[in-house]
């Protein structure tokens, strides 16, 4: 086993604020537990959990790490007394529950993925914060069945891109939200049946149209707020709603007879505080359903820019822009 440092380069938040508040130092290697590996991290996500946990909004769950960042690529360095499935040297991405921003991250055994054949670390840590999200609310949660139509908003982020590419390749009919034609043109090329540009349309209308005023069945909606009474308008008889942000708003008024009359169901969720177990789950799934879409390019990362670890500021605010399309990276070792 190779000797490992005693310290490592992380990034803290120095405090709840604005990007400039993110600094890199050093800290403590993380301890694993018996049924954990240590991970030499390459690649890690941004993702907009990490702005909320930057501005106070999303702290960790207890007992983790306030470091930042939820999804890693690497090379395992040290394995657990209880692990099995993984052995040092082996390369995986892996879900976190903070700690990503760093060189050496702990995950559990299960929670850790091959990374796909031909994929780069840095396309391997875009993967899985992104796509244990989608598969379990739109497939698990909300069941998103053969011949039904979905609704996504936030078209161009990690979340959407990932949608647009795991519906198609399913054959699900997607029809997206974006803020600019640059970006809806862009949704459409990876595979969204259409992309509604919501500063110049009205979504609900143009839904309802192009489903000959039927709406669609899903909805997966990270603005919330009064997005949720245009949702209703473009929802499908039977129709669901999930929601797993709430950058519009976490409060809205609902009138409920719509709700009662063509039974809507409005669900949602959040990861991070959910159990190992519940996660792999979601692992075992995209191991057997979407990583072999990966390994063959029927589905491909879509990485904007990245930025090496002590840039983490500028690839925050890159995120609160919302100019990116697809992921943006922190590259550790991957430069």
């Amino acid at each position: 086993m190779q000797s490992l440092p005693a310290t490592m380069q992380a990034i803290e938040i120095t405090e709840p604020g604005a990007p400039e508040v993110l600094k890199i130092l050093q800290r403590p290697l993380p301890h694993i537990k018996e049924d954990e590996v240590l991970i030499s991290v390459h690649a890690a996500g941004v993702n907009r959990p990490d702005v909320m946990q930057r501005t106070g909004l999303y702290p960790p769950p207890p007992g983790v790490t306030d470091i930042p960042g939820l999804e890693v690529s690497g090379i395992i360095v040290s394995v657990g007394a209880q692990v099995s499935d993984w052995n040092v040297g082996d390369s995986v991405c892996a879900l976190v529950a903070g700690g990503g921003y760093a060189e050496y991250v702990n995950a559990p055994e299960s929670q850790c993925l091959p990374i796909p054949k031909g994929l780069t670390y840095r396309e391997a840590a875009s993967l899985p914060e992104t796509y244990f999200t989608v598969w379990s609310n739109v497939f698990d949660r909300a069941k998103l069945a053969e011949k039904e139509t979905i609704l996504v908003h936030g078209g161009s982020s990690g979340i959407g891109t990932t949608a647009i590419q795991l519906c198609r390749a399913l054959n699900r009919k997607i029809f997206v939200t974006a803020g600019s034609d640059e970006k809806c043109r862009a949704c459409e090329a990876i595979g969204a049946t259409q992309a509604i540009n919501y500063r110049s349309e009205d979504f609900a209308e143009r839904v309802m149209a192009l489903t000959d005023n039927k709406g669609v069945d899903v909805i997966l909606d990270m603005v919330a707020g009064e997005y949720i009474h245009r949702d209703l308008k473009c929802l499908a008889d039977d129709g669901r709603i999930v929601i797993i942000a709430f950058l519009g708003g976490v409060k809205t008024n609902l009138n409920m007879t719509d709700i009662l009359k063509r039974r809507l169901t409005i669900t949602g969720s959040t990861l991070r505080p959910r159990s190992t177990k519940f996660k792999s789950k979601i692992a075992v799934s995209l191991r057997e359903k979407v990583w072999p879409l990966l390994a063959s390019r029927v589905i491909e990362p879509l990485i904007f820019k990245s930025f090496p670890l002590q840039n983490a500021a500028e690839a925050h605010s890159l995120m609160e822009s919302s100019q990116h399309i697809g992921k943006i990276i922190l590259d550790i070792r991957n430069q």
